[in-house]
């Protein structure tokens, strides 16, 4: 049986949350950390608990996290940097729990839209580097990340939804024509480098929101640099279509994820 536990990053209960799911045995070295979707403005971090539950049989350590919400209303401050603050420091914690409990512990770190936004930030910048406030102390950076409908930039590109783009705007805080240099300092374009952990994209294959020909040129430019990123398209699929492991394209993505994490520790 799995061991649970929810962690407040705050004195007092707050959105700055991440619950830890602990297998009966941990028998791997690598552990999972899970951002949440929801368009910078709803989700939970209860999402992912199903696929949580199975990587616990399968003796993985995971944590999932919740992050402030950006409000539509007016008088909003929050942006999605400071969301990105904010798991920041979720992980950073998760990851002080995880050396207590495993020797050499390392992390993939997963997201799904707008979580999957958050978390190729995690994977490819450094702290502070994105123009959030740094977490302080020392910073353990990713051996791997897993992403879902992903948006691989956050400046406008060709055809994009109204919708999507007003939805972009109001995480960056500003309207692009006012601040073009924070959707830049936003998007993981901006820090494609030799330096980056290989990553793993699962794509839908009916994915609406963001287009797939981006997200392949960077995993062309990882292959480039010597990077083993993949993208991996799961037909039948919809947007944001890992949260359970009932139907076949959410099995098949979770093998792909489970093959991903067992290359990691070869």
């Amino acid at each position: 049986m799995r061991h649970i536990d929810t962690y407040f990053l705050d004195d007092e209960p707050s959105a700055r949350v991440f619950d830890v799911f602990e297998p009966e045995k941990i028998t791997h070295k690598t552990v999972v950390f899970f951002i949440h979707g929801g368009g910078w403005t709803g989700g939970s971090r209860t999402t992912f608990w199903p696929v949580m539950a199975e990587l616990n049989r399968r003796g993985y350590l995971c944590a999932s996290t919740d992050y402030r919400l950006i409000s539509p209303g007016v008088g909003n401050r929050l942006t999605a940097l400071d969301q990105l603050r904010d798991v920041r420091e979720s992980y950073s914690e998760f990851m002080k729990i995880a050396a207590s409990k495993i020797p050499g512990a390392q992390s993939v770190v997963f997201g799904s839209s707008a979580g999957a936004h958050l978390a190729s930030l995690v994977l490819t910048a450094l702290p502070g580097e994105c123009g959030e406030e740094a977490v302080p102390g020392e910073w353990q950076i990713p051996v791997g990340g897993i992403l879902q409908s992903t948006p691989v930039t956050f400046e406008p590109w060709e055809d994009i939804f109204p919708a999507v783009w007003k939805s972009m705007q109001l995480a960056a805080g500003a309207l692009y024509e006012d601040d073009p240099a924070r959707f830049r300092a936003l998007s993981m374009v901006s820090y494609v480098r030799p330096q980056n952990p290989p990553l793993l994209f699962l794509e839908a294959g009916n994915e609406h929101m963001f287009p797939g020909k981006m997200t392949a040129e960077l995993v062309r430019d990882h292959q480039k640099m010597g990077i083993n990123s993949r993208w991996v398209t799961i037909e039948a699929a919809e947007h944001g279509f890992l949260y359970a492991l009932v139907h076949n394209p959410q099995k098949k993505a979770f093998a792909e994820f489970v093959k991903f994490l067992e290359d990691i520790e070869k």
